[in-house]
Order: structure tokens, then sequence, then C-alpha cells
């Protein structure tokens, strides 16, 4: 009888949640809890358990409607983005010790390393800025932003899948990096790789192929540009000049060094320096150049090497007519181009052709070189004059100029008959209409063809 009354309780309990509202169930329930006997005051007390509201609801509650907007406030003044955290140091000064000081902020900012991919690659972007793109050892700073031990891979299928693929591709990234501007990896580098991505991964790759290709493509160019270019522009004009030319023998003459003169009016006039290059041959070959024909002093000519770009002039003459051309005999004992003896027994077939098709072009000699950082007449008309103390002939072979628009730092060609003045079109002056010229011109032509 008493667990038949238990049920029935319970049941008018439950119709009491379905039909009465909040209030009015919780001060019955209240009520009949306390009528009833102790026996049965587990059972109700389990069902008004449900009534019970938790602190942290009474606590969002009681919270005020604008401390979410001051929260959001809060939290975009704190992320700061990385970029904006270079510019601030690069305001003050771009060198490697304030780079690896903000690396070092970023390290102790937060334990778990948060945001370290984007970091990385603002990093990367950032150091040209900074002067560090060829320093190994920013590069293992940045290679020890990683968190360790973390992204390694603990089974095949985790190989398998790319585990982790951002953060493998951002160190894939800084690796190329470091293989466009030539830095070898060293062992250090080699040990972070491993402490953070393991052995099998894209990135060990990406390091083993370096170690493999980069020493056999290290001493490939016969010609190697070093790394630090001489400040000096004399030094410069001359490492320039001896790459250009193909002659051991060519000697360096500085025909004017830069400096600074005091002119009578008490103006000071900064000259430019004339450094130029000739060989034994070259001053042969002027030697027996003909008086009657006029050289031509051709430039500037651009030559870069590694990102600094010099100009260069020289001094040529049109290829020699063919009648004037004469064959000299080459002495076969002297000269490796006619050996002494070439017997070759070689097979044809009917598709081999026994005349071959090939294209002589003639460019004429090139007598001298010459680099200056003002390359406006007058200037070449100084290393011109030099050039007849050991080339007698050019006293006597007119030589003109042939000058192109040239850098800025360049003047421009200065003309003789205007006395050095130069005609600049003036954008207010109405200037003539070239094309409606050439459309009238074209018209009466297609009338006469019509005719006809």
């Amino acid at each position: 009888m008493k667990c038949a009354r238990c049920l029935f309780q319970l049941q008018r309990v439950r119709l009491w949640d379905q039909q009465v509202s909040p209030a009015a169930r919780h001060a019955a329930l209240l009520q009949s809890a306390s009528s009833r006997p102790k026996a049965l005051g587990v059972t109700y007390h389990q069902a008004l358990r449900r009534y019970h509201g938790s602190p942290a609801r009474a606590q969002s509650r009681s919270m005020p409607v604008g401390s979410d907007k001051e929260g959001d406030e809060r939290r975009e003044k704190s992320l700061v983005t990385h970029d904006d955290l270079f510019e601030q140091v690069a305001k003050e000064n771009q060198t490697k010790a304030a780079f690896n000081k903000v690396v070092d902020v970023f390290n102790k900012r937060d334990i778990r390393r948060r945001g370290h991919v984007e970091f990385i690659y603002a990093a990367l972007k950032k150091m040209p800025e900074f002067g560090v793109e060829r320093d190994l050892a920013v590069y293992n700073k940045l290679l020890d932003v990683f968190p360790k031990e973390v992204f390694v891979p603990r089974n095949f299928i985790q190989r398998m899948f790319n585990h982790y693929p951002r953060q493998q591709e951002c160190g894939v990234q800084l690796l190329e990096q470091m293989e466009n501007y030539g830095i070898m990896p060293n062992v250090e580098t080699k040990v972070l790789l491993v402490q953070i991505f393991g052995e099998k991964s894209h990135p060990m790759r990406k390091f083993q192929r370096i170690m493999y290709w980069f020493p056999k493509f290290k001493h490939v160019n016969p010609f190697p540009v070093p790394q630090q270019l001489p400040e000096d522009p004399v030094d410069l004009a001359r490492f320039s000049l001896t790459r250009i030319a193909n002659d051991l023998d060519a000697e360096v003459t500085i025909y004017q060094m830069p400096h600074t003169e005091v002119r009578e009016s008490g103006e000071e006039v900064t000259l430019p320096h004339i450094v130029g290059i000739q060989s034994p041959s070259q001053v042969e070959l002027l030697a027996k150049h003909n008086p009657s024909r006029p050289v031509f002093v051709e430039g500037p000519f651009p030559l870069w090497l590694r990102k600094t770009c010099v100009h260069y002039y020289i001094l040529r003459a049109d290829p020699a007519p063919l009648h004037e051309k004469t064959e000299q005999p080459y002495d076969p004992e002297r000269c490796l181009d006619y050996p002494l003896q070439l017997d070759l027994d070689l097979e044809r077939d009917l598709g081999d052709e026994e005349s071959f098709d090939v294209e002589d072009l003639d460019e004429g000699p090139v007598f001298t070189m010459c680099m200056t950082s003002q390359g406006d007449q007058s200037v070449l008309n100084q290393w011109i004059s030099g050039l007849q103390q050991t080339n007698p002939i050019l006293g006597q072979v007119p030589t003109l100029f042939r000058l192109n628009a040239g850098p800025r730092e360049l003047q421009g060609v200065a003309d003789a008959e205007s006395g050095g003045r130069r005609y600049w079109p003036d954008p207010a002056e109405p200037q003539p209409d070239v094309e409606a010229e050439v459309l009238s011109e074209e018209e009466p032509r297609r009338s006469r063809e019509m005719k006809q």
C-alpha cells in the first residue's frame, strides 16, 4: 500500500509540473514536503533538484550589459599584428639586434607560442629591411620559434596524411628563402628540424636536398661575384672592367680620381672618376685603324653585379669594307686555332647536308672601355685625351659620340652646337598633331591606289 501511495504522489507531482506555473509549483512542493513523513523526504527532495540554479548562471544575470563591449574592445587592443610590431621597432633602428629583440618578445609573450606561423611569415618578409636575409643565425632563431616535439608524427598514418600541414609548409618556406639567398644550413638547423618535425617530414626532406645540391653548385661559376662588393667607386670600376675584359694582359688605367676643385668664382665643382681598360692587342688593332674612318664612343651599357648596377662606355669602329679586309696568315705552330694536322673520317648519311648556313655578323672592333660616374661628353673627352698618350693615332681619327639616355645620375649629352643648352618642351605650349598629319598624308595615297 505504501508503494502504491508513493507512485500516486509522484504522478500528481508530474501533473503539477505540466499545468501549474513555476512559482506555484515551487510553493506547493515545499508545503507538501513538510507535511509528508520522513520516509518520503528523499523522493521529494530528488524531484526538487531540477529547480536549483547554478552560481555561474546567477553571476551572468547580474553582469551589466556594457561589460561585453568593453571586453571586446580590450581584445581588439591586445591583438597587435606582427607586421606592426616589426614596423614599431623599425622606426628606431633596423639592425640585427632589433630583429632578434622582436623574436625574443614573441617567445616570451606566450609559452604555447600561439600564432607562431603568422609571426614567422611576417619575419621572413621583413628580413631584407633589417639586413639579416643572409644571416644563418637569424634563420635558426626563427626555427626555434616553433614548439618542440608537438608536430612530430607518432605513427605511419600521421606521416602518410601530412601531419600538421600548415606548420610543415611554413618550415619549407623558411628553407626555400635560405636557398634563394644561397645560405647553407648547418648542424644546428638539422637538430632543430628533427626536434620540431621529426626525421620523416617535408622540411627534413627539403633540408636533405639542399645539403645534397648546394655543395655541387657552390663552385660551378668560374667567375664568382663576391658577396661584399667594393664600396670605393674606383675599386668597383676596376673590378667591373676586369670582369668584362676577356684578356688577362689587359691593363687598368685611372685617368682621373674623384676630387673637388674650387674655381676662381669660389664655386666648388666635384669631378668624377674615370677608369679605363685596354689590352696590348687592342692597342695594336687601333694603331692599324684607317684614319679616314671615324671611331665612336657609345654607351652607357648596364652591368649588374648582384644588386648593384654600373655603367660602362666603349670606343669602337664600324666594320671595315670588304675591299679593305686582309686576311693575315696564322702561324700553325703558334696558333691553337689551326692545328698542324686534322684528319676526320666521318660517315655521312643521306639526310646530312654538306653545306652549312652560318650567319657571319661583323660588329666591328672594340678598342677600349671605361667607367665614370658622370657620362657627359666633356668627361668622355678627358678619357679620349688620356688615351692619346698610348694611342697617338686618336689625334688624327675623328671621334663621334653616340650617347644614349642613361640613368638619373648620368647627365645628358651636351650638344656642342647649342653650347650645352637643352630644349625641354613646355607642356602648356600646344604641340602639333602628328597623327592628323600622318592621316592626311595616307588619304591621298589611298585615293591614288584606288584610281590605279
